[in-house]
Formats: structure tokens, C-alpha cells, sequence
């Protein structure tokens, strides 16, 4: 986001862009220390992409217990819980079945346009299954079945965003916002007026790209899209990072991007998650839940459910939902 506000920054995080925001510009510095290191936690922990992380070492253990710390351990244990409530939309053992795609980098390295080589021969990788992921909490362990890669992308991020925004409000001492890549979460008391939210495709995208600006006082806002991570592999597959379990491909949904509000970033991100893999089902699953969502569908019209407002909005009514790029009423750009 583009301001000359001292109230708000951006930075590097989980291979996009993360921006911080709090309400007394003189705490931004405090806080933006507080995100930086809650972000390095988690890649320590969680990133698939570095040979030095739990993650990897747990991915590589074949089937034995690996010892974790804390962030590891609590974000295999949302990723299970993700599963089970989603009854497996959301499934953190797609490991192998990404990295048959080609997706074996963090994706800031995939150059736009350039083909990506699948590093694996088979065409589909199978996806085991989250009940093939074992956590023992008194031993603080994670073990996997022989095999089995885990993949936290779905849900470690938006974790990372409710405990980043919590961890700089207490050092803050301020209400705080932090979105990584459009995932976002709030803490402490929000602007009189709500924090400004502008959703669209793409995160990166600037408030003149067509969405909808919405204020928010509390919990999380998570995106989930097929519109922005997109590789085309050497076979010519247009593929995408969110796949459907029971086929280990890039889910062909009915949306083409999910947004949902919800008490948590984590809460958000699972519901947006399998609203993209449900499909035409998600709409009526989203409503039973009550969680105010904006699903945008893949011919560009957009259906707001469950208290989420329709006012305002550049996309015609009929379809789907899109991504967050995030605003104190005065400040403008992405």
C-alpha cells in the first residue's frame, strides 16, 4: 500500500508483501519490530521452501517423530483442525501433489509467463490424507507417514497474522492491523470509523482496481483465490496453488475468489480455503455459518452472503468473491 502516512509500512513476508498499520503513528516503529519477528518465527518453522525449517526436517523424517517448538506444533495442530472441520476440504498433506505441479519454490522466484518444470514424473501426486499426520502435544512432536509432505500454506499465514497482530498491540500499546498478502487480522481498539478495507482480485492490485471498500472493527479477513498464484507447467497446464484433495489437482471451482470475515485470520482463511474447493455448495455452508463473505465467481460477478454489504460494490451481482488490500480511512493505494 502506497501512503505518506507514518501510520502504516509495508515489507517482505512469506513471499509477498506485508503491511502493518496501527492507530498512534508514533508506535508504528514497535510494531513493525513485533511483525518481523513473529514472521521469522514462522518461516523457521513452517517454510516448506527452506531446507533449514521444522518443516522440512519433519517432511524428511520418513514416518519417525520429529521434536518441534511451539509455532511448528501449533500450526500443524490448525492445520488438523482445519481439516476436520472442512471434513478434508483443507488438507495439509498436499505436499507432494504441489511439487508434482512444479510448486517446489516459494513463489516470489516463479517469474511470471515462464514454464515451470514438475521436478516429480508422475502427473498427479496422491494427497494421503490429514489422519496420515501424527501430534503428540506432551512431546512436542509431529510425525507424518512415510512419504508424506505437509504443506501449512493454507492455514500457518493467516495464524501467523492473528499472532503477529496480537504480539504488536501489546507492544505497540495501539490497535494494530497486519495483512500478509491479504490475509489480515486486527488487534486492540480500531479506529473510531473502522479500519478501511479495499477487496479485490489481487492484493497487490491499487484502489482504483474494481472491489469494494468495507470498514472493519475486529477479528480477521482472510482471501483465498485461483485468480493470483498461477504457473503454467511444461505440459501447458495453467495450474494454481489450491487444490482439491480428492484429486490432487488445481480445484476447478465455481469461484475464483473467497473472502471471509470471521473471529480469527485462522477462522477466516479456513472458511475462504474450502469455499474455493466447495464451490457452488459454499454459498449456502457460508450462510449456515453466518460468516459475511463476498464470493466472486469466474465470469466476474460477485454474491454477498451473510450480512457481508452488497453497497458499493464494482462487480455486478450474480457470482463470487475477491482479495484484500488494506486502508486507514485517510490513506490511499496499495
Amino acid at each position: 500500500m502506497a501512503s505518506d502516512n507514518l501510520d502504516l509500512t509495508r515489507l517482505e513476508a512469506f513471499g509477498g508483501v506485508a503491511m502493518v498499520a496501527v492507530v498512534d503513528a508514533a508506535a508504528l516503529s514497535r510494531a513493525v519490530d513485533a511483525v518481523s519477528r513473529t514472521v521469522l518465527e514462522f518461516d523457521r518453522a513452517c517454510s516448506r521452501f527452506r531446507s533449514d525449517s521444522e518443516l522440512s526436517a519433519v517432511n524428511a523424517a520418513a514416518g519417525s517423530a520429529v521434536q518441534v517448538g511451539s509455532v511448528l506444533l501449533d500450526a500443524v495442530a490448525a492445520a488438523l483442525r482445519a481439516a476436520r472441520l472442512t471434513g478434508g476440504d483443507v488438507d495439509p498433506t498436499v505436499g507432494e501433489a504441489l511439487i508434482a505441479l512444479g510448486y517446489d519454490r516459494d513463489f516470489a522466484s516463479i517469474s511470471p509467463g515462464v514454464e515451470v518444470a514438475s521436478p516429480d514424473p508422475r502427473p498427479i501426486a496422491a494427497i494421503p490424507g490429514w489422519r496420515a499426520v501424527a501430534v503428540d502435544v506432551e512431546r512436542s512432536t509431529v510425525r507424518v507417514a512415510p512419504g508424506v509432505r505437509l504443506d501449512l500454506g493454507a492455514t500457518a499465514k493467516a495464524l501467523a497474522a492473528d499472532r503477529a497482530a496480537a504480539v504488536a498491540y501489546t507492544e505497540a500499546g495501539c490497535g494494530v492491523l497486519v495483512s500478509f498478502s491479504g490475509d489480515l487480522a486486527i488487534a486492540g481498539p480500531a479506529p473510531e470509523d473502522g479500519w478501511r478495507v479495499r477487496v479485490t482480485d489481487d492484493h497487490r492490485a491499487g484502489v482504483d482496481a474494481p472491489g469494494q471498500w468495507i470498514s472493519l472493527h475486529s477479528g480477521g479477513l482472510a482471501t483465498s483465490s485461483t485468480f493470483v498464484r498461477r504457473w503454467r507447467t511444461t505440459s501447458g497446464e495453467e495450474a494454481h496453488h489450491l487444490l482439491d484433495p480428492s484429486t490432487g489437482r488445481p480445484v476447478d471451482s465455481a469461484w475464483r475468489t473467497a473472502s471471509v470475515a470471521a473471529r480469527s485470520c485462522l477462522d477466516a482463511n479456513i472458511a475462504s480455503t474450502a469455499a474455493i474447493v466447495r464451490g457452488v455448495e459454499a454459498a449456502d455452508w457460508l450462510e449456515r455459518l453466518g460468516l459475511p463473505s463476498r464470493l466472486v465467481g469466474v465470469d466476474g460477478t460477485v454474491r454477498h452472503l451473510a450480512g457481508w454489504p452488497s453497497e458499493g460494490d464494482d462487480l455486478p451481482a450474480g457470482g463470487g468473491v475477491t482479495t484484500v488490500a488494506v486502508a486507514r480511512p485517510e490513506v490511499g493505494g496499495t
